[in-house]
């Protein structure tokens, strides 16, 4: 019975996109179906098939290998907040960052991560019928995070008309940087957030090509890559065409890793504070918590990715309070007790949080293009805020709804 709920949510959350679609008649159904096949098959792959599962835990083996020796690195400056049998959340979970963000910044640095991104980015275009920059954008922020993917293509995003920029607004609503991927398996099951990543990517191609259909000509269909002038205008380059020295380089992306754990921590501590007041003054004039009345509105969403009643207003609670605050406030609370969960409901919740779709990152996705592009274009991104969270929250409906009919 719950799969076919599943079943049925997956179908539902597709029709959502076809319904809030801004040109129902030009959406290329062919496309959106050949992605959804692309994606579900690829879901049973990697949480069903042996080869598959073998991938993932290589890839979580050598997550977890790069944070453990990232802890190395925190023991010699403060072993006294690491070597204890329960580490906080900003020691566990946030620190080994100053590990993983530098060595992804050198992997761009040699030149090897452009290379991965471009080339996977052009099977992906052939195999989702997709324009090349969307399909190597998709992949680019994947592993740089939206605001660093879209920096980096600052020359890419000043010729493209404005529809084309709100698909990509659309898009970066539904990243996740690679070299946050370590924090993130300190706290969820490893397995569901590295099959989580590659579906997102292809969800996101899937949402923004139906909430926002926009015909890219041949003459259009091209890419302006990290060289040149876009690598220029966004530092990766000097102005004389010679990389910046490796040591500076090196500084730079270590005080950037640094001020991503700081945001972090920052973002937070406000969050569960200001939930943690909201909960009060709700309960000064007898009214439901925040919780309770944010499952209650997520909860037929919750329902319809195969949960039990009980279940799904617990996963809604989960949901909605990752949407209005982020999502390392809800993997912080469920850290403790995620091992006693139900595998559906865990997969599900997993795979749900694994984005940056939230409130907060509408305001730097519109900040990141307000410095790129002129004022029209971002009047145009600005006035879609809606489909912006509609699409977010889209992507990670159906990116859990894929996974969690694979895994009960």
């Amino acid at each position: 019975m719950y799969l076919a709920i599943n079943i049925i949510g997956l179908l539902v959350f597709l029709l959502i996109g076809w319904l809030f679609s801004k040109d129902r008649k030009h959406i290329d159904w062919k496309a959106i179906i050949i992605m959804v096949v692309f994606n579900l098959l690829m879901a049973v792959f990697l949480t069903k098939v042996p080869v598959g599962r073998e991938i993932i835990k290589i890839l979580a083996d050598g997550f977890n290998g790069l944070v453990e020796v990232a802890y190395k690195g925190i023991a010699f400056c403060i072993p006294s907040m690491v070597n204890v049998k329960s580490m906080d959340f900003f020691v566990s979970a946030l620190l080994p960052i100053l590990l993983i963000v530098p060595l992804f910044d050198i992997l761009t640095y040699i030149g090897f991560l452009p290379w991965v991104i471009k080339w996977t980015g052009k099977i992906l275009s052939f195999i989702t019928r997709q324009p090349k920059f969307e399909s190597f954008f998709a992949v680019e922020m994947m592993f740089l995070g939206n605001t660093e993917a879209l920096a980096v293509s600052t020359l890419q995003l000043k010729q493209m008309k404005a529809a084309r920029n709100v698909t990509l607004a659309m898009m970066s609503m539904s990243c996740v940087t690679a070299s946050i991927l370590g924090s993130y398996m300190q706290m969820m099951p490893a397995q569901y957030i590295l099959t989580a990543v590659p579906i997102n990517v292809i969800n996101a191609l899937i949402v923004s090509s139906m909430l926002n259909p926009v015909d890219v000509t041949k003459e259009e269909d091209t890419i302006a890559t990290m060289n040149g002038t876009a690598a220029k205008e966004s530092g990766d380059i000097e102005s004389d065409g010679k990389k910046e020295p490796f040591f500076s380089f090196l500084g730079d992306s270590i005080l950037g890793a640094g001020r991503l754990i700081l945001i972090i921590a920052a973002n937070v501590i406000t969050f569960v504070a200001l939930a943690a007041l909201i909960d009060k003054l709700l309960a000064s004039v007898h009214l439901w918590s925040m919780e309770k009345i944010l499952g209650y509105i997520m909860y037929p969403f919750a329902w319809l990715m195969g949960m039990d009643p009980s279940s799904a207003l617990k996963l809604g609670q989960y949901m909605g309070t990752k949407l209005i605050t982020n999502e390392f406030v809800v993997m912080g609370n469920v850290s403790p007790i995620i091992h006693s969960f139900a595998p559906h409901f865990k997969a599900v919740l997993t795979v749900f949080l694994t984005s940056f779709a939230n409130l907060s990152t509408v305001g730097m996705i519109i900040g990141c293009f307000k410095g790129i592009v002129s004022k029209e274009k971002n009047d145009v991104i600005s006035k879609n805020v809606g489909y912006m969270l509609l699409s977010g929250i889209l992507v990670s409906l159906l990116s859990a709804a894929m996974v969690g009919l694979f895994v009960w």
